[in-house]
């Protein structure tokens, strides 16, 4: 597996690039901004973007699918619950002081179970209500690695003050769906620092908590 991970947009979303090296085929994730800078990296790698996923529909994550998709032809997965964050998308750059990007109903929707491949290397989607409605992570379990978008944060969670968000929901994704993952567990959270799931669980006062 390739991975690489690198902020965009104006809030430094996390962005991933997952690869195969063996096809040259990858998954960007969270495409929040900065084209250039994904496909300079993408080219870099020698890896040719197959899939966009999505973890949740807020501008900083998702400004860039629709055009990325343009460039490549990939397809654009995220949770069509999060369709009604997608219709307020000039809403959502009024709140953040930015243009409206154009963005699109995913070609597929993202639900729980649903496998995420470029050549040898699968993710599974794992649907985390809370952030939003249809936020999700992408959970690799051979490569011990979660993109967890904005469900969970070295040291916090994400918050659920702002449309599709509701507390309860958060605490059960957290401890219905991501606590029992390998300690091991490499995350990516949608902003800042990688932290482990066994980290998570000894310090994270939301997580010691539950």
């Amino acid at each position: 597996m390739i991975h690489e991970v690198f902020p965009v947009g104006p809030l430094q979303c996390n962005c991933s690039i997952v690869g195969d090296e063996a096809t040259g085929e990858a998954m960007v994730v969270d495409p929040g901004g900065d084209l250039v800078k994904i496909r300079a990296v993408l080219e870099a790698k020698k890896l040719r973007c197959t899939q966009i996923v999505v973890t949740h529909a807020h501008l900083d994550h998702i400004a860039g699918a629709r055009r990325l998709s343009q460039m490549t032809g990939a397809p654009v997965f995220y949770n069509q619950l999060d369709l009604p964050l997608v219709e307020i998308m000039e809403e959502q750059a009024g709140w953040m002081g930015v243009a409206v990007p154009e963005v699109a109903p995913p070609d597929a929707s993202a639900e729980e179970g649903m496998k995420v491949s470029v050549g040898g290397v699968t993710g599974e989607v794992m649907h985390t209500p809370g952030h939003t409605e249809g936020s999700i992570c992408l959970y690799f379990p051979k490569d011990g690695l979660l993109l967890a978008g904005d469900t969970l944060f070295k040291g916090g969670i994400g918050r659920t003050d702002l449309p599709g968000g509701d507390a309860r929901k958060i605490l059960t994704s957290l401890r219905e769906r991501l606590m029992g993952l390998p300690d091991e567990t490499c995350v990516v959270p949608g902003h800042g620092a990688l932290t482990n799931i066994g980290d998570e669980l000894k310090s994270n006062p939301w997580l010691v908590g539950l």
